[in-house]
């Protein structure tokens, strides 16, 4: 069965960095577009980064720059590299697989809590 599993999550000061990574199994991980999105407290979730199966990748403007999503197909696994965290980055991250319109996956978050 389809599994998502997010790791990396935990509390980070103003400016420092942290890498998220999820691991996903149960299907063709190297076929399939992979993102990762964010939810804080009050808010909806928001899209912050996407990568596709020819590596190309987009960002959310909040995180231009600062983030860096990747993918490793052999280890089935994305990552999410955060440089220049900055408080309003606080969020639980969730990683999500798009396998078709009506067919898509989610992990059951990581959190990010960024304070001094």
């Amino acid at each position: 069965q389809v599994q998502l599993v997010e790791s990396g999550g935990g509390l980070v000061q103003p400016g420092g960095s942290l890498r998220l990574s999820c691991a996903a199994s149960g299907f063709t991980f190297s076929r399939y577009a992979m993102s990762w999105y964010r939810q804080a407290p009050g808010k909806e979730r928001e899209l912050v980064a996407g990568i596709n199966t020819g590596d190309s990748t987009n960002y959310a403007d909040s995180v231009k720059g600062r983030f860096t999503i990747s993918r490793d197909n052999w280890k089935k696994t994305v990552y999410l590299q955060m440089n220049s965290l900055k408080p309003e980055d606080t969020a639980v991250y969730y990683c999500k697989a798009f396998i078709s319109w009506d067919i898509y996956y989610w992990g059951k978050g990581t959190l990010v809590t960024v304070s001094s």
